[in-house]
C-alpha cells in the first residue's frame, strides 16, 4: 500500500525530473574539456618568425604591458555597399499602349501591279476616310505609289505566295494592335461603316472566320472556306493559333486560289469553319451582275450588303459608294426625325411646356451676349449683292461661295414651304425681298428671308403673298484628321530681322527672351538678321548702325557661356520676307525648323513647343495669331500704366490681320520657292509684293494652320505699311494698324471729348 501510494505521488513529477536530468547531461557534453593556459600577462605573443599574434576576442587589456610597443594597429577603410542600379521603368507613350487597349479593325486590300493605280485607288478613296488603318498588299508595284496609300510589295506575283506573305506581315506588324482583321480584293466594294458596326458587336476572344462560305472542291479537307471576293474577317485569336502552322501550310497545302489555300490551312490546323452568321450577326454580301446599275437595285440583300462583288471599274465603285452613302444619309435623317419627335414629347412634360425646347429641335440655343460689344452682327443681302464687304465697302456683288450659299438657302426654303402647305397650296418664288444672315458660334449660320411668292391653290387660282422664313445651317460634326507624328525635341531656329528703326527695341526683346530661353536651356537658336540699306552698308566699317546691338549680343554671350547668338548682315534697298529668307535658307540644313519673329514680340517656352507641334514637314505650316497691345495712350487714357499687361479685351486683341510671325520647315519653303521661280522670272516685283503667307497659300499644297497664341505677346509701336506689298497684303497691314489703336469704348470716349472740346 505504501509503495503504491508513493508511486502515485511521484508519477506526476516524473516527466519533469527526467527532463531536467536530460538537460544537465546535454549541457555537460557541450562543454570543451581542453584547458587553456591561464596566462594574463602577455596580451600580444610573438610568433617564432617575428610576427605579431592578434589579441583573442575574449582577452582584455588592463594596462601598458610589455611588448605593446611592437603592436601596429590595422586601419580598415569604410567601403560603402554599392547599390544596384535602379531598373529603368518603361512607360509607353500612349495610354492605350500601356493599358493594352487595341484597335478593333485592321483592313488589308489585296491588289496587283495592274490595278494598283485604278481599282485600288478607288477603294482607298471610298473607305480610307472611314477606317483607321488601310494597307494595300501587292506582289509588285511601280516606283510611283499613289498618293495617300500605304502599299506593301512582296516582290513576287504568285498569288499563294502573296497571301502567305500578307498573313506573315500582319502577324509581324499588327497582330498586337488589332482585334479583327478584314481582308478583301480590290474589286470588292466595302461599306466601311457597316463593317465597323459589325466588328463592334463581335466578341474579341473568339476564334472567328467570317465571310461568304464556300465548299472545298477536291482534296481531303472537309469543311467550308470564305470566298475572297466578298471579303472575310479573321479574329486575332485565330491568327495567333494559326501562326505556328503557317510554314506547314505553305509547304504542304496545294491550291490554285489564295482564299481557298488560306481556308484549308485554317480548317486543318485550327478546326475553324467559315461562317456567315455569328452571335446573331449576319455577314451580308451581294453579287453584282454584269452592266448592273446600283441605283436600280432594290433588294433587301443589296440594301443591307456589307460588301459587293465584282466591281469592274473605278466608276462603278464610285457609283456604289454614292448609292450606299445616300442610303445611310436617309437613315440618319429618319433617326433625326424620331429624336425630334421624342424631344417634343418629353418637352411637353416640362415646367415651361414646349417652350423649353429650342428651335430647331436638338440644336444649341442661340448665343446670348453679355455686353453690347458681344452682339452678333446681321449681314443684309439680296440675290445679287451683299451689304457687308470684306474691304469695308458699303455694297459688293455676290460671288463664289457666297452666291452659292444664298441660292442654296432660297432653294431649301422653297422646298420646306411646299412640303408644309402641300397639297392645299403650291408656292413659286417671285423674288427675295430681304435677306439677313449671321454666324452664331454655338449653332451655325442663321438666315432670315422675306420672300415674295406666288400661291396656286388646287383649283388653279393664284395670288401673291409674302412669307418670312427662318433657317439654320447647323455646324457639322467635327472630323478628326490623322496627322503625322511630331516631337517636342526639335530645335527651333528663331530668325529676328532688325532694321535701323528697330534698334531701340532690341534691349527689351533680349531681356524677355533671356529669362524665358537662356536661363531654362531652351532648345532654340536665336539668329539676328541685320538689314542695311546700301548707304548704311558702305559706312558699316566706320560707323556701324548696329554696333550697339552687337555689343548687347556680346554681353549676353559672356553672361551665358553656353549660348551663342549668331548674326547675319543683309544689304537691300527694299527689304522683304522672301529676299532675306532666300539668304537664310541657303545657310541652314533642309530639315531646319524656322520661326520668323519681330523685335516687338515676347516669346515664351510654351509657344516654342506649339511651334514644334503645329509645324509638320511636308504637311503643315503655322502662322500664329499673337496678342497685340493697344496704344497705351488710348487704352489707358487718363489712367496710370500697369506694370504688366494682361490678356484682356481692354488691353489688346488677337491680331488676325497680321502674318509677320511664322513657323515652317526649310524644306517646305524651298519647295514653295521653287514653284514660284517661273512667276518671278516674268515679274520680279513678286519678291517684294508677296510675303511668306502668300507664298505658302499660292505655291504649296501644305495646310496653312492659324490659331490664337496667348504665349506670343507683341508690344504696341507705331508701324508703317510697306507700299510695295500687294493690294491684299497692304490692306491687311492697314486693317491691323487701325484695329490695334484701342478698344471701341475708349475710342468713343476720346471722340466724345474731342467733339465737346470743339463745340466749346
Amino acid at each position: 500500500m505504501r509503495v503504491g501510494r508513493y508511486l502515485g505521488l511521484v508519477r506526476p513529477v516524473g516527466p519533469v525530473v527526467v527532463g531536467i536530468s536530460l538537460g544537465f547531461t546535454l549541457s555537460l557534453l557541450s562543454v570543451s574539456w581542453v584547458e587553456e593556459p591561464c596566462d594574463l600577462d602577455p596580451v600580444v605573443t610573438l610568433l617564432q618568425d617575428g610576427g605579431v599574434a592578434a589579441r583573442k576576442p575574449s582577452s582584455i587589456s588592463t594596462g601598458h604591458e610589455e611588448g605593446n610597443e611592437n603592436f601596429q594597429p590595422r586601419i580598415l577603410t569604410y567601403e560603402p555597399v554599392q547599390q544596384a542600379q535602379p531598373r529603368k521603368i518603361f512607360r509607353a507613350k500612349y495610354i492605350s499602349t500601356e493599358l493594352g487597349i487595341r484597335e478593333r479593325l485592321f483592313v488589308g486590300i489585296l491588289t496587283s501591279k495592274r490595278t494598283l493605280s485604278s481599282l485600288a485607288v478607288a477603294v482607298n478613296r471610298t473607305i480610307s476616310h472611314h477606317l483607321d488603318n488601310v494597307v494595300f498588299f501587292t506582289g509588285a508595284r511601280d516606283r510611283k505609289v499613289p498618293h495617300g496609300m500605304f502599299v506593301v510589295a512582296h516582290g513576287d506575283e504568285r498569288h499563294i505566295w502573296n497571301m502567305y506573305q500578307t498573313i506573315r506581315y500582319i502577324l509581324n506588324h499588327f497582330i498586337s494592335e488589332y482585334d479583327y482583321f478584314y481582308l478583301a480584293q480590290d474589286d470588292t466594294y466595302t461599306q466601311a461603316d457597316r463593317i465597323k458596326a459589325l466588328v463592334g458587336h463581335l466578341s474579341m476572344d473568339r476564334l472567328l472566320y467570317m465571310g461568304s462560305p464556300e465548299e472545298f472542291v477536291g482534296g481531303q479537307t472537309q469543311g467550308r472556306y470564305c470566298y475572297g471576293g466578298f471579303g472575310y474577317l479573321l479574329s486575332c485569336g485565330l491568327l495567333l493559333t494559326l501562326e505556328p502552322f503557317l510554314e506547314n501550310c505553305r509547304n504542304d497545302i496545294v491550291s490554285g486560289r489564295p482564299d481557298e489555300w488560306l481556308g484549308r490551312c485554317i480548317v486543318q490546323y485550327t478546326n475553324t469553319q467559315c461562317v456567315e452568321q455569328f452571335e446573331n450577326l449576319q455577314y451580308y454580301h451581294f453579287e453584282l451582275g454584269k452592266n448592273s446599275d446600283p441605283s436600280k437595285e432594290d433588294s433587301v440583300q443589296f440594301r443591307n450588303a456589307v460588301t459587293v462583288h465584282p466591281v469592274s471599274d473605278p466608276e462603278q465603285m464610285y457609283r456604289l459608294h454614292k448609292h450606299f452613302t445616300q442610303i445611310e444619309l436617309q437613315k440618319t435623317y429618319e433617326e433625326i426625325e424620331k429624336l425630334q419627335a421624342e424631344i417634343k414629347n418629353v418637352s411637353g412634360l416640362a415646367f415651361d411646356g414646349n417652350r423649353s425646347a429650342t428651335w430647331p429641335i436638338g440644336i444649341n440655343p442661340p448665343f446670348e451676349p453679355k455686353t453690347r460689344f458681344e452682339v452678333l452682327q446681321w449681314d443684309y443681302f439680296s440675290e445679287d449683292h451683299i451689304y457687308s464687304c470684306i474691304d469695308a465697302s458699303a455694297k459688293c456683288e455676290l460671288r463664289g461661295i457666297d452666291q452659292l450659299d444664298v441660292a442654296d438657302v432660297i432653294e431649301v426654303a422653297m422646298e420646306q414651304l411646299n412640303r408644309k402647305y402641300k397639297p392645299v397650296l403650291h408656292l413659286n418664288k417671285q423674288q427675295l425681298l430681304n435677306g439677313y444672315r449671321r454666324f452664331d458660334p454655338t449653332r451655325g449660320m442663321e438666315y432670315i428671308l422675306d420672300l415674295q411668292l406666288e400661291a396656286v391653290n388646287q383649283k388653279g387660282r393664284s395670288g401673291f403673298i409674302t412669307k418670312r422664313v427662318h433657317l439654320l445651317r447647323p455646324l457639322s460634326r467635327i472630323e478628326i484628321l490623322p496627322m503625322p507624328y511630331v516631337t517636342e525635341a526639335t530645335r527651333v531656329h528663331i530668325i529676328l530681322p532688325v532694321t535701323f528703326q528697330d534698334r531701340e527695341q532690341v534691349r527689351q526683346f533680349l531681356e524677355i527672351y533671356a529669362s524665358n530661353a537662356f536661363t531654362t536651356g531652351e532648345n532654340a537658336v536665336l539668329t539676328f538678321l541685320f538689314i542695311y540699306e546700301p548707304y548704311e552698308a558702305q559706312q558699316a566699317n566706320r560707323d556701324d548702325i548696329f554696333a550697339g546691338v552687337k555689343a548687347q549680343i556680346s554681353t549676353y554671350e559672356r553672361k551665358y557661356p553656353m549660348v551663342k547668338i549668331p548674326w547675319i548682315s543683309v544689304k537691300t534697298e527694299s527689304p522683304s520676307q522672301i529676299k532675306y529668307m532666300d539668304i537664310i535658307s541657303k545657310k541652314h540644313q533642309v530639315d531646319t525648323l524656322f520661326f520668323i519673329a519681330t523685335v516687338k514680340t515676347s516669346i515664351k517656352s510654351e509657344f516654342l513647343n506649339r511651334c514644334r507641334m503645329n509645324s509638320i514637314s511636308n504637311w503643315q505650316v503655322f502662322f500664329p495669331i499673337h496678342f497685340q497691345d493697344y496704344n497705351p495712350d488710348i487704352a489707358y487714357h487718363g489712367e496710370p500704366l500697369p506694370k504688366t499687361i494682361d490678356l484682356v479685351k481692354e488691353a489688346g486683341l488677337f491680331d488676325r490681320s497680321s502674318f509677320d510671325e511664322a513657323c515652317f520647315y526649310n524644306s517646305d519653303y524651298m519647295a514653295a520657292r521653287t514653284r514660284m521661280a517661273a512667276d518671278v522670272q516674268e515679274n520680279e516685283e513678286l519678291l517684294e509684293s508677296l510675303d511668306l503667307y502668300d507664298i505658302f497659300m499660292s505655291y504649296s499644297n501644305l495646310h496653312v494652320f492659324r490659331a490664337v497664341e496667348p504665349s506670343l505677346h507683341r508690344r504696341y509701336s507705331f508701324q508703317q505699311c510697306n507700299p510695295r506689298l500687294s493690294e491684299e497684303g497692304y490692306h491687311r497691314c492697314m486693317q491691323g494698324i487701325l484695329q490695334g489703336l484701342g478698344p471701341r469704348s475708349k475710342l468713343a470716349m476720346l471722340l466724345f471729348d474731342l467733339e465737346q472740346g470743339n463745340s466749346t
